[in-house]
């Protein structure tokens, strides 16, 4: 796929020019083997006479210095935003607080949403649920998520992440592209811009969305999409229909030969027009009709699960058989994975629990909580997990107060951006521990601060990229998944 180039470290002056004229930037990546670091090929390119280096050293010392933890991501995306008080931040002191207003000292006049802003009082409400330790890390689990409590050992559990985005949209947004507003690209989309694919005939970031989940907010394809970032970068969702990929089949009367013929007729004008205005989008609509071919085969063979023995269907549960479902995504996902696929997303619905959480809470685990254990599991024994990153969360927590009329099987949290939980798994995270602290109502943060944007920062590092140097420029300014913000995690590092 794509055009081959010679190497670049053995061409002459007159060839490097031509290089740099004409050599797409992922492409470059890609050829040097080295991944992300050579992105200063440009600046070195203009100068290396004139500092009396060999273009060769400079190169050679612009690559990256960081090792490469992970060489895949599966990020299970729980969208509405869990709350950590069913889930993995214990709290037994809300018990003794239970129905009380939520203190000034506490609150230290945070801002609060539309939806209980009005509230005569914040009634504390604990959690219906209780929480055991589990493990060798005596992980503190909440009895909603007995499978996953099976495998908290290989979990670090981050109790104290926090954004500033208080709504749905804007903090999904700002959790998948690193700004609150659209059109920024996705963090999928950045990583294969930045390291590209290691599967010819996949492409290098896939999104499914569960159907069995409520539909309680939207989501929004913007969300998996490539932004300013050549389109051959943006995520491809897989659905659970008939065709998998919109547009994939042949048109009625068609086979592969007549689709090959016209494909090499299209690629022709396509090259033409390339030549005419030098547009890079023409080479990402070769790539991607490129790409769109060789899925006909590869798409068909890998969303068969015809060949799984019936033990893995156990492992991942009941629903594991049910074509987008969460359980048979989660299968999916271990099978792209082993196809070498780059980044794949899940998104979860359902979360959002304004009222009747008690309730509406234990759905949405028992949709979620074996296939999760499951795909940790599966990647272990099959020797998948020490490379791959597996990461569990949504865009924000709950409030320990309860919205509307409380009671003990009938109270609803509102939206809280200052602290909640998620956690990561797998290649270069420390497992079996937990990171940062809140305070007794999880309504602060007491130790151990992680942003969004450090969060991404971390997720790039683990890819073996420093988020300061992957960048894009784009109308005039140098644009990078976590802005002008974000620091490296070490504290969850192994």
């Amino acid at each position: 796929m794509g055009h081959q180039h010679t190497d670049p470290f053995r061409l002459s002056h007159p060839d490097l020019e031509k290089l740099n004229r004409g050599l797409d930037r992922r492409d470059f990546l890609k050829k040097t083997a080295m991944g992300f670091g050579a992105i200063a090929l440009n600046g070195l390119l203009a100068s290396h006479q004139a500092q009396g280096q060999s273009l060769e050293q400079q190169i050679l010392d612009a690559l990256p210095r960081i090792a490469p933890k992970a060489k895949r991501v599966v990020y299970l995306f729980m969208s509405g935003g869990p709350s950590q008080f069913e889930t993995w931040d214990y709290k037994p002191e809300l018990t003794k607080r239970m129905g009380q207003d939520l203190p000034d000292s506490i609150r230290k006049g945070q801002r609060l949403t539309g939806m209980s802003a009005n509230q005569a009082i914040l009634p504390v409400a604990a959690s219906a649920y209780g929480f055991r330790q589990y493990g060798q890390s005596q992980t503190w689990v909440s009895d909603l998520l007995p499978y996953t409590a099976q495998v908290v050992d290989e979990l670090c559990v981050i109790k104290s992440m926090f954004t500033e985005q208080i709504n749905h949209d804007p903090a999904i947004t700002f959790f998948q592209t690193g700004h609150q507003l659209p059109g920024r690209p996705s963090i999928g989309s950045w990583l294969s811009y930045g390291l590209g694919s290691e599967n010819q005939n996949l492409p290098a970031f896939i999104v499914m969305v569960s159907k069995d989940a409520s539909k309680d907010q939207p989501l929004y394809a913007r969300l998996w999409g490539n932004g300013f970032l050549p389109s051959e970068h943006q995520g491809v969702q897989f659905r659970s229909s008939k065709d998998p990929v919109l547009f994939l089949s042949n048109p009625e009367g068609y086979d592969g030969k007549d689709r090959q013929e016209m494909l090499d007729y299209l690629k022709q004008l396509n090259q033409l027009q390339n030549e005419s205005w030098g547009d890079p989008e023409v080479d990402a609509r070769i790539a991607q009709y490129e790409m769109a071919f060789k899925m006909q085969t590869s798409v068909p063979e890998v969303m068969d699960v015809s060949d799984e023995p019936q033990e893995v269907f156990d492992l991942y549960g009941p629903n594991s058989r049910d074509k987008g479902s969460f359980a048979a995504n989660c299968l999916l996902a271990r099978k792209l994975l082993e196809k070498d696929v780059r980044f794949v997303q899940l998104y979860h619905q359902g979360w959002d629990h304004h009222d009747s959480l008690p309730k509406n809470i234990v759905n949405q685990c028992k949709q979620t909580d074996q296939a999760t254990a499951a795909l940790i599991m599966d990647l272990k024994r099959r020797g998948m997990l020490e490379d791959t990153l597996v990461i569990w969360g949504g865009e924000f927590g709950r409030t320990v107060y309860s919205q509307g009329k409380l009671s003990p099987t009938g109270y609803g949290r509102d939206h809280h951006p200052k602290c909640f939980s998620m956690w990561m798994a797998g290649a270069g995270v420390k497992a079996g521990t937990t990171f940062g602290q809140t305070d007794d109502f999880s309504y602060n943060i007491v130790k151990d601060p992680v942003h969004v944007h450090d969060f991404q920062a971390t997720l790039l590092h683990l890819m073996g990229i420093d988020h300061e140097q992957l960048v894009y420029k784009y109308q005039g300014r140098r644009f990078r998944l976590t802005d002008v913000h974000g620091k490296l995690v070490k504290g969850i590092l192994a």
